[in-house]
């Protein structure tokens, strides 16, 4: 990563965040070599992927927990169209046993982390230990 650092850009230290890159890189690296008739499909997985780690990093530059939530859970619908379009593409035989074994253990564990993430942020909610924005202010 590159050596600028602020708050708005700590998602950056997130592992979820890190993941849902390495899931892109991946599935760039998967569909790299497809034919023709299916470069749409190649392109739908590579936006799904895409989209991951964009939601994470959205929902927390947003700066209030509702929103950060939300954003947290659409990363998770957008991993779950990309673990599903994997699961066909391996059935269909248009992927490897290979890739399909280290892009599937990869959303598994980005999929646990991002329900770990989101219960957490839940419960500090719940507990009254979230600050509803970024700042360094403490509640009244």
């Amino acid at each position: 990563m590159g050596g600028h650092r602020n708050k708005n850009r700590g998602y950056q230290q997130l592992r979820v965040w890190q993941d849902a890159v390495d899931l892109y890189r991946l599935t760039c690296q998967a569909v790299r070599g497809w034919p023709f008739e299916r470069k749409k499909v190649a392109s739908q997985a590579i936006a799904s992927a895409d989209s991951v780690h964009r939601n994470i990093a959205e929902g927390y530059c947003r700066r209030s927990l509702p929103e950060y939530l939300q954003f947290l859970n659409f990363a998770l619908a957008s991993l779950g169209e990309s673990v599903s379009g994997f699961t066909a593409y391996h059935a269909a035989g248009q992927l490897s046993d290979a890739d399909f074994e280290v892009i599937d253990a990869l959303s598994f564990r980005l999929e646990n982390g991002l329900m770990r993430l989101v219960e957490s942020l839940r419960q500090k909610r719940a507990d009254g230990g979230w600050i509803e924005s970024f700042t360094d202010e403490k509640p009244q």
